[in-house]
C-alpha cells in the first residue's frame, strides 16, 4: 500500500509540475537517427592560424589545450586544415609543400605542426585537408588545376602521403577546391589515385560550396561512388531534397565565420543544434579554428578563441569555447542522433544523442535573432521566449532518474553571462523532467559525468607589438619557415641558409616563389609580408636587401601599409623600391602607379644594399647604404599601417638584418 501511495504522488508531483508546459519526448525504440560526426575548427583558408606558433610556452601548449584537449574546452573532435598553395586565401599565404614540379618538402608552413598538436591531445580526432589555390606548375600555365587532373590529383595525394610519411599522419578526408565549381571528372581522378597509391580509406568531402554537387551525383553513379561526404558552406541551417536522397553524410563543413563575441557564440550555438535538426547535417566545422592574425586583416577576431598576441603572451578564452563544450564533451563521434530531436514550441531547438550503450545526451538552445546572428548567410525573422518545457524520457532511457545539468546564459541586458556552469543534477520521476527555459540560454543534460570547465592561471596582459623590432633571421625554429611575426600577403618568404655568402648574410629570408600560383583570391602582382602594429603612423624601417633577378628585379620596403588579404591588391602605404637597373622610386601604392619620388641609385642584382625608410608626419625620406637618396617625400595618406617588404614581381630575392622603431 506504501509503495502505491508514493507512486501515486510522484506522478501527481510530475502532473502539477508540467502544468502549461510543452511536451518532448526522448526516445531511442523507434529507431535512431544519423551518425554523430563531430565539432571542428578550420586552421588556414588564409594563415589564420599564423601568430599561434609563436607563442612561448607554457602559453601555446595552453591555447592548445582550449582547443583539443578532451573534457576541458572545445574539445574539438575535427581539425580541418589548408593544404598550401603558395598564394592569398583570406588573411594571408600558406607555403606549398611543392613550390614548383620535382620539388618536396613536408617541413614547410605550421599545418603539419598543429596537427601533431591536435593529435597529441586527442589521438581520436579527423584530420581533414583542402586546397584553396594551387602552385602555377600545377596547372601548367592554364590557371586552372582542373586542365590537367591527374597531376593535380597527384600533387593532393603527395601531401596526404608526406603527412604520413614525415609526421606520422593519417589524413582522414580531403577536399577539391575550396568554393570554387566542381569538376566531376577531377574528383573520379582523385579517388581513383587515392586507390592506387593505397589509401582506399582517405575519403573525398565534395564540393566545399554549395550542395549543387548533390544533384549531379544523382545523375552520375560514378560520382556518386567517389564522394563520401557532401560538403557545404553557409547553409543556414538548411539542406534540400537531392542531399538527403543520396543518403550520403551531409556536413557544414565550413560555417560560423563570426566574430568570437558573444552574439559569435549565439550564432554557434544555433546552428550546432540546428544544422542536424533543420539540415541533418552530422558535423559543423568553424572558420576559424582560434583568431591569431593580425586583426586588422579580413574578419580580424573571427575563431573560437583569440590568440593574436605571441609577442606579449596574451589571449582570450571567448565564449564560443564554451558553447562547443556544450556538445562535445558530452558526445562523441559514432553516437547517433535520435529521431526524437526538433524546434521548441515558442522558439529554439534540442538534439537528444546516445552512445547506444544507455548513455543520453540532450542540448537544447534558445537563442534569440539578434543575438545569433552569423556574419553570413541572413537569418530570416523568428521569436523566441521563456518557455516551460517537460521532457519525457522512454526506450533506454525510462529509468534515468538522474541527469547532469551543464548551463550557459547570455543576459545581454545586463551584460552579465553565465558560460558552462556546472549546476545541480536535474532529478526524473518516472520517466519526465521540467525545465523552465529563457532566453539566450543553452542546457546539457547527460548522462556523462567526465564534463569540466579547465583553467589556467589568467595569461600576461595584453600589448601592443613593440615598438623596436629587430631579426637577423639567425635564430629560427626548426619546425617553421616563417620568420616571427611576418604574415605573407602574396608570394611566400621562407628562412634561407644563403651558403654561397661568406659574410654576414648567411642565414636570410628570402621570398621564393618566382610564378604567380593558381589563385583563390585577387593576388597583388607584387610579393608582400607585413609585420608589426597597424596602428603605426611614425615610423623607420631599415633592412638589407638583395636583388636575385638580373635587369628587371626589385624590391621593396615600406610603411603605413593599410591593407592586406583579399584587399591586398589595394593596399596603400609608403613603398621605398630598388632595382636592378639601377634606379629606385617611392609610391603611395603597392601597384607603383603613384609615383612620389624616383631616381638613379646605382642598385643592381647580385650585391647587398641597405634600405632606411623615414615617415614622419607628412612627410618621408629614404637612404641607400647610410647616404641620403631621397627626401621630403609628401605623404598624405595613410597615415597609419603595418611595415613591410616585398618584391617588384613574383621573383627570388632575400632580406636581412630587418628592423622596425615607431615613435
Amino acid at each position: 500500500m506504501a509503495s502505491y501511495y508514493f507512486v501515486t504522488l510522484a506522478f501527481l508531483f510530475v502532473w502539477i509540475c508540467t502544468i502549461g508546459a510543452e511536451f518532448y519526448v526522448v526516445d531511442d525504440q523507434i529507431g535512431l537517427g544519423r551518425r554523430f560526426d563531430g565539432i571542428g575548427g578550420l586552421s588556414g583558408g588564409g594563415a589564420t592560424t599564423r601568430l599561434l606558433v609563436n607563442y612561448e610556452e607554457p602559453y601555446r601548449n595552453q591555447i592548445l589545450d582550449y582547443l583539443f584537449k578532451p573534457d576541458f574546452g572545445a574539445s574539438l573532435q575535427i581539425l580541418k586544415v589548408e593544404i598550401g598553395g603558395d598564394a592569398q586565401t583570406t588573411d594571408g599565404t600558406e607555403p606549398s609543400h611543392m613550390h614548383y614540379e620535382g620539388d618536396e618538402n613536408y617541413f614547410r608552413g605550421y599545418e603539419w605542426w598543429l596537427m601533431k598538436e591536435a593529435k597529441k591531445r586527442n589521438p581520436d580526432i579527423t584530420l581533414i585537408g583542402l586546397p584553396w589555390a594551387f602552385p602555377h606548375w600545377v596547372g601548367k600555365g592554364q590557371g586552372s588545376p582542373y586542365h590537367f587532373p591527374d597531376v593535380t590529383a597527384s600533387y593532393v595525394v603527395s601531401w596526404i602521403i608526406g603527412a604520413k610519411q614525415y609526421h606520422d599522419l593519417d589524413i582522414d578526408y580531403v577536399g577539391i577546391w575550396n568554393e570554387k565549381t566542381f569538376n566531376a571528372d577531377y574528383i573520379k581522378i582523385l579517388r581513383s589515385t587515392l586507390d592506387k597509391a593505397g589509401l582506399p580509406d582517405v575519403g573525398i568531402i565534395a564540393a566545399d560550396g554549395n550542395w549543387d554537387i548533390s544533384v549531379a551525383m544523382e545523375m552520375d553513379p560514378h560520382l556518386y561512388g567517389a564522394v563520401d561526404i557532401i560538403g557545404v558552406h553557409y547553409p543556414g541551417t538548411k539542406t534540400i531534397p537531392e542531399a538527403l536522397r543520396t543518403k550520403k553524410k551531409l556536413w557544414s563543413s565550413e560555417d560560423y565565420s563570426t566574430f568570437n563575441n558573444d552574439v559569435g557564440a549565439g550564432c554557434w550555438a544555433r546552428i550546432l543544434n540546428q544544422n542536424y535538426v533543420n539540415g541533418r547535417m552530422t558535423s559543423t566545422i568553424s572558420w576559424n579554428l582560434v583568431a591569431s592574425y593580425y586583426e586588422d586583416l579580413s574578419f580580424g577576431r573571427d575563431g573560437l578563441m583569440t590568440a593574436e598576441e605571441p609577442w606579449s603572451g596574451n589571449y582570450v578564452v571567448e565564449s564560443p569555447i564554451w558553447i562547443t563544450a556544450h556538445t562535445t564533451q558530452f558526445a562523441k563521434p559514432g553516437w547517433r542522433y535520435l529521431q526524437t530531436i526538433g524546434n521548441l514550441a515558442h522558439g529554439g531547438s534540442y538534439v537528444a544523442l546516445t552512445d547506444g550503450r544507455g548513455n543520453l545526451t540532450v542540448v537544447i538552445e534558445t537563442m534569440t535573432h539578434d543575438h545569433s546572428q552569423c556574419v553570413r548567410p541572413p537569418l530570416p525573422p523568428y521569436s523566441v521566449s521563456p518557455q516551460n518545457a517537460t521532457f519525457n524520457l522512454k526506450g533506454s532511457f525510462a529509468t534515468a532518474t538522474e541527469l547532469q545539468l551543464w548551463y550557459s546564459k547570455f543576459d545581454f541586458k545586463n551584460s552579465k553571462h553565465t558560460l558552462f556552469k556546472k549546476l545541480q543534477p536535474v532529478k526524473a520521476l518516472g520517466g519526465f523532467f521540467t525545465l523552465s527555459l529563457g532566453v539566450d540560454e543553452v542546457y546539457t543534460l547527460t548522462t556523462i559525468t567526465t564534463g569540466q570547465k579547465g583553467h589556467y592561471t589568467d595569461p600576461p596582459n595584453s600589448s601592443p607589438f613593440p615598438k623596436k623590432y629587430f631579426d637577423d633571421f639567425n635564430v629560427r625554429n626548426p619546425s617553421f619557415d616563417e620568420a616571427p611575426f611576418f604574415a605573407d600577403q602574396t608570394g611566400v618568404f621562407q628562412y634561407f641558409p644563403n651558403l654561397t655568402d661568406p659574410g654576414p648574410h648567411v642565414f636570410t629570408l628570402r621570398q621564393v616563389v618566382t610564378e604567380r600560383p593558381i589563385a583563390w583570391a585577387n593576388d597583388a602582382d607584387q610579393t608582400i609580408s607585413i609585420i608589426g602594429d597597424h596602428s603605426w603612423g611614425d615610423v623607420t624601417v631599415t633592412c638589407d636587401v638583395l636583388i636575385e633577378t638580373v635587369n628587371t628585379g626589385g624590391v621593396f620596403i615600406a610603411a603605413r601599409v593599410d591593407k592586406g588579404g583579399e584587399s591586398v591588391r589595394e593596399a596603400m602605404g609608403v613603398f621605398f623600391w630598388v632595382f636592378a637597373n639601377g634606379t629606385y622610386r617611392v609610391t603611395n601604392d603597392i601597384g607603383g602607379k603613384m609615383v612620389r619620388a624616383e631616381g638613379l641609385s646605382g642598385t643592381k642584382a647580385g650585391k647587398w644594399h641597405t634600405l632606411t625608410l623615414t615617415v614622419k608626419g607628412q612627410f618621408a625620406h629614404g637612404m641607400l647604404n647610410g647616404y641620403l637618396l631621397w627626401k621630403d617625400a609628401v605623404i598624405l595618406n595613410p597615415r597609419n599601417g603595418w611595415a613591410a617588404i616585398g618584391t617588384y614581381s613574383f621573383e627570388y630575392a632575400q632580406f636581412d638584418n630587418f628592423q622596425v622603431v615607431a615613435d
